[in-house]
């Protein structure tokens, strides 16, 4: 993402203007966008035109227009980001009022205007224009006849493959047709991997799966790569990292995350940051039950008492389209920070957000222990009752 300009006022009003450069951005936009901001940004209007002699045609015109936002539709798998809302700039083929939908394009600008613009948006701008921040890290999961290739990204966990392939069980005295399905499996997963990863940008490549599967594969990739001369394979095989998992679904990715060896090979990435957090979350909540807090009642008092240490949040909480309940979370994150605490905001699409998620999305790690909050929380349900 590239920031072209920024002008935010001191009641925290203004306007933004950016350029998603690829797909991941426009996850990012999606968690800028809200309901009842303003977006201006070229797109594609269908107009009627009459002639003079009264015939009706219809031509698509290029046009910018401002809409005020009233629905976002965001396609992960295709990385789309579709808003809708009426027109409230005049236009000459569009008149104000008027129900519009902007497709929002790479490598075109837009200008996204707010009432408030809050720290964690801010930060999300930062995060998307850090061109450090890129997938550095890919994934291959496998198990005999199924492989899934993923690529783990700062913000998202994108599936860019899937292959299954039907594998005959061994028969007594003929393996033959068991030997070329697999070697007809191992070829597709090995095409996979040359058609979706950059390798001028991921850093390491993740090889998983049950038995000996991986190494099998590995084998077969590199006595490939030397029979076809293929140099892009060869000169990255110090990339290529094997790993134990216990499946071959993607759900596995957490489990190989969170491996130690993993771990220390990919030091540097937001993806395994999470992983860890979450992990010490759930060690501190086996072994000290009163210093790991979920749920955001439970999780604003220990705030209020300053004894939070690392706080666990999932971006979904902050697409929540009703403000008062998007500025609690807001408030929280700003809380913890202003009193020396570490925020870690989890992406709902990464495997490690979907599990913070199920925790109704806010946790915590604290500093000392706070007992006996469960009662406040059963007498203040039952005041709301």
């Amino acid at each position: 993402m590239k920031l072209i300009h920024k002008d935010i006022e001191k009641d925290n009003a203004g306007q933004v203007t950016l350029v998603p450069e690829e797909a991941e951005d426009m996850w990012h936009t999606y968690n800028l966008l809200q309901v009842g901001d303003s977006l201006r940004a070229s797109t594609i209007r269908k107009v009627q035109t009459e002639s003079t002699t009264g015939s009706v045609g219809s031509s698509r015109v290029r046009t910018t227009l401002t809409i005020c936002v009233e629905t976002i539709d965001f396609d992960s798998h295709a990385c789309q980001l579709r808003v809708k809302g009426t027109n409230i700039v005049e236009n000459q083929y569009v008149k104000m009022g008027a129900y519009h939908t902007i497709e929002l394009e790479l490598n075109r600008k837009f200008t996204l205007a707010k009432k408030c613009w809050d720290s964690v948006v801010l930060d999300r701008i930062d995060q998307a224009c850090d061109a450090a921040q890129k997938a550095d890290v890919a994934a291959v999961v496998m198990q005999e006849g199924l492989a899934n290739l993923v690529l783990v990204t700062p913000a998202m966990t994108l599936l860019r493959a899937k292959v299954e392939v039907t594998i005959p069980r061994k028969r007594r005295g003929s393996c033959t047709q068991h030997e070329k399905a697999l070697e007809r499996f191992y070829e597709a997963v090995m095409q996979a991997i040359l058609r979706h990863i950059n390798f001028d940008v991921v850093k390491c490549i993740l090889v998983a799966s049950p038995g000996f599967v991986k190494d099998q594969f590995i084998t077969y990739l590199f006595k490939e790569a030397v029979r076809q001369d293929n140099k892009l394979l060869l000169e990255n095989r110090p990339k290529f990292m094997l790993v134990h998992s216990s499946s071959g679904h993607k759900y596995s990715l957490k489990e190989i995350l969170s491996d130690p060896t993993v771990t220390s090979r990919l030091s540097d990435t937001k993806a395994a940051g999470e992983v860890k957090a979450l992990e010490d979350f759930y060690k501190m909540l086996q072994h000290e039950p009163d210093r790991a807090f979920y749920g955001v009642a439970h999780v604003e008092k220990a705030a209020d008492a300053l004894a939070i240490d690392t706080l666990l949040i999932s971006d979904k909480l902050f697409r929540h389209q009703d403000v008062p309940t998007r500025s609690r979370y807001v408030r929280l994150v700003d809380n913890v920070r202003d009193n020396g605490g570490n925020v870690r905001i989890f992406s709902s699409l990464h495997v490690s957000g979907e599990q913070l998620t199920q925790l109704s999305g806010v946790a915590a790690i604290l500093r000392f222990p706070i007992a006996d909050l469960s009662e406040a929380e059963d007498e203040s349900s039952s005041d709301d009752d």
